[in-house]
């Protein structure tokens, strides 16, 4: 039922997490004065002989019943980026769309900084989104979030720059009584992004998670917002939500700050009511949802 789930078997995360986490099954098992099974120290010598990886998987239940199952690097920074592993904050915004479903459903959604993946691939699943739009600069991350979304069961529309071959060789998609949405993933550069890109896209809900780090990127950031609202059609602005870590809170009142500057206005939104990501409290996490 753990490290031989079929699903761990098939999609193992990292050889030092599955020690970690054997070792310690063992010892709780000694403890009770019970013996534990054989099988418990066949897995643990077999992962104490596999060599450590630079890639692992993550697998994710969501309430739903559905998976996500997620290839990312086991370092926290690898290739010069911070985007091939999944945050907390991308987890705490999944969990609050999964309660707010309605705000997503038979919408186009563009998300900003997609990194591994993981927000979206939950909001496919779980909120019944028109059209999901991933996007990321860096070209690494791109590539590894392109692998998730196949690893899910989806297809990514043929005519996107980044195509993959429409077998999905993944996950199958979960049988579920639900319009599989339209899924795109492109590249999207903030600084410059152009007007025809902004005009294709036209989203009804834009969301992020974990973009607020860097001072550098703030101005970048509230810029594509700006151009965002600029560039529609109907002159409807989409609606904004933001998640953030707040690890240095001079950087994210720095953002509060350059959001009131240009006008933005902004209001932190409850958490979800219930974590079934994330294993402990997230005090340092919060939603902003912006009025741009």
């Amino acid at each position: 039922q753990t490290v031989l789930h079929p699903l761990c078997v098939r999609f193992p995360p990292s050889t030092k997490y599955r020690r970690c986490f054997l070792t310690e099954l063992i010892k709780k098992h000694e403890s009770t004065t019970a013996e534990p099974q054989d099988e418990l120290y066949d897995a643990l010598a077999g992962v104490l002989n596999e060599e450590e990886s630079t890639h692992c998987y993550r697998n994710y239940l969501l309430p739903t019943g559905a998976c996500v199952t997620l290839s990312e690097s086991v370092a926290m920074i690898s290739e010069g980026t911070t985007g091939l592993v999944t945050w907390d904050a991308a987890l705490h915004l999944a969990e609050w769309a999964m309660e707010n479903s309605t705000v997503f459903s038979n919408r186009t959604v563009l998300e900003l900084g997609s990194g591994m993946g993981f927000t979206g691939i939950a909001i496919c699943k779980t909120c019944s989104p028109k059209t999901y739009i991933f996007s990321d600069h860096h070209h690494r991350v791109l590539q590894q979030l392109m692998e998730n979304i196949r690893l899910n069961g989806f297809v990514l529309e043929p005519d996107t720059p980044q195509h993959i071959q429409a077998e999905s060789q993944g996950q199958e998609a979960e049988a579920t009584n639900y319009q599989a949405p339209i899924v795109i993933v492109t590249e999207l550069d903030w600084g410059s992004v152009t007007e025809k890109q902004l005009l294709d896209i036209q989203p009804d809900i834009v969301v992020a998670a974990d973009v607020v780090y860097d001072p550098e990127i703030t101005s970048a950031l509230i810029g594509m917002l700006q151009k965002l609202s600029a560039f529609r059609t109907d002159r409807k602005p989409p609606e904004v939500y933001i998640a953030s870590t707040i690890r240095n809170p001079d950087t994210y009142l720095l953002f509060q700050a350059e959001l009131n500057k240009v006008g933005i206005r902004w209001q932190v939104i409850p958490a979800p009511s219930t974590s079934v990501l994330l294993s402990d409290a997230q005090p340092n996490v919060t939603i902003l949802q912006l009025f741009i």
